[in-house]
């Protein structure tokens, strides 16, 4: 059998958009990293829950080699995936007094060459963990954490798969973005029956991929050319909704890339309220952007020293939490309380509620879950352009085309 091409994963994820500093549970109560200790790289498990926040090193016999993948699992323990002789072995790593204990899983080998097989977003839940094998023709998601049997293969998707967004509060319903016929549209697959349906789809030659969801209220963050051919911008949609997908203007950073990295949960049938946090690059330096879908700007903040870049999560109460890690606070965590509308952009930075907690210094400084047949339901293609400028789209005469998926008989409009 020939293995997966060999190669460490990088700091940027499929399609460009950057990776983050570390990786938090869905609930927001665990996070892992890959720290460094001089050459050597160790894998470290947060804890965010608590009064403070804690980290624990889980060093294994041997340093671990940089790009290595951990995840944090809803227990409290970490999953590891090494490159171990051509094949990809998955582990639980846990603390044992001054030591680390270890749960082998079992290895998964791809049959086509020039596959990489790579982690998937923590799972709702925090008891199962995903891995996708994206190859030239097909993807394969696997389970390979919470198995009874160790890696077992779900589903297989044709064409080249990237991205991984759960659209449920119970880990079954998981979209990819997939590069067919040399267009990319999002697609959703059923991980209990191993089906797969369209998702998304704006224009018949647009690239159309889904960066976030949440389950509780089903806000949408989509990447889409539509707007602009040849030019990706981030827009905004409902799912199991016939609101319009938009692209507003405010998004457009002059000389960034903007990447979504958390959406505020809790906000059940209020997706036009929820805070969206954003990660925003320039040429010499990255910040923090805060936006609402119901608001018309985003409001930028300096993001703390050391900022594990792309990493945060929102509490319901709207407060986003954004680890860092320096020399003085090796495990920190700063909250940011969402201001709403305080007037200027330049002056929300002054007026917001930053505090920082940290395990060697504290300053201050500055909805239910989504049933499987509501998947089913409509998310529209047409783009609206009510009350702010945003560039024509094409407009598709009919939503997007979830008719066949799973439980369509229940589709309403």
């Amino acid at each position: 059998m020939t293995a997966c091409a060999i190669e460490a994963p990088s700091a940027e994820g499929a399609d460009g958009v950057p990776e983050a500093g570390c990786v938090i549970t869905a609930d927001g109560a665990y996070a892992a990293r890959l720290a460094r200790a001089g050459d050597s790289w160790f894998p470290e498990r947060w804890t965010l829950d608590g009064p403070e926040p804690y980290a624990v090193p889980l060093p294994g016999n041997q340093p671990e080699e940089p790009g290595t993948e951990v995840q944090p699992m809803g227990d409290g323990r970490v999953l590891i995936h090494r490159l171990v002789a051509g094949r990809h072995a998955f582990s639980l790593l846990y603390p044992t007094g001054p030591g680390t204990g270890e749960l082998p899983l079992g290895a998964v080998e791809c049959p086509e060459p020039g596959t990489r097989l790579t982690l998937l977003p923590p799972a709702p839940g925090g008891v199962r963990a995903y891995a996708l094998a994206a190859g030239p023709r097909s993807g394969v998601v696997w389970l390979v954490a919470g198995g009874p049997f160790g890696p077992e293969r779900l589903a297989e998707v044709p064409g080249h798969c990237s991205g991984g967004v759960w659209l449920d509060g119970t880990g079954r319903m998981l979209a990819l973005d997939r590069e067919l016929g040399g267009r990319t549209k999002t697609v959703v697959v059923d991980l209990e029956r191993g089906e797969v349906s369209p998702l998304l789809q704006i224009a018949d030659g647009s690239d159309d991929r889904l960066l976030l969801a949440d389950p509780d209220s089903g806000l949408l963050l989509i990447s889409s050319d539509a707007p602009s051919p040849g030019q990706e911008r981030l827009g905004w949609g409902v799912l199991g909704s016939t609101l319009p997908v938009r692209f507003p203007e405010c998004l457009r950073v002059p000389e960034c890339a903007v990447t979504p990295f958390a959406i505020q949960p809790g906000q059940a049938l209020m997706p036009e309220n929820c805070a969206v946090g954003l990660r925003i690059d320039g040429a010499f330096d990255s910040w923090v952007g805060t936006w609402r879908p119901a608001e018309r700007r985003v409001r930028h903040l300096a993001a703390p020293e050391g900022w594990l870049a792309g990493a945060g999560v929102w509490t319901r109460d709207g407060v986003l939490r954004l680890p860092y890690a320096t020399r003085t606070t090796p495990c920190g965590v700063s909250d940011v309380a969402d201001v709403g509308d305080l007037g200027d952009v330049g002056d929300v930075a002054d007026a917001a509620d930053v505090t920082t907690h940290g395990t060697a210094v504290v300053t201050a400084d500055v909805a239910a879950d989504v049933a499987a047949d509501a998947l089913t339901s409509h998310v529209t293609a047409d783009v609206s352009a009510a009350a702010e400028p945003d560039p024509p789209v094409p407009v598709v005469t009919r939503p997007v085309p979830l008719q066949q998926a799973p439980l369509g008989r229940l589709v309403t409009n």
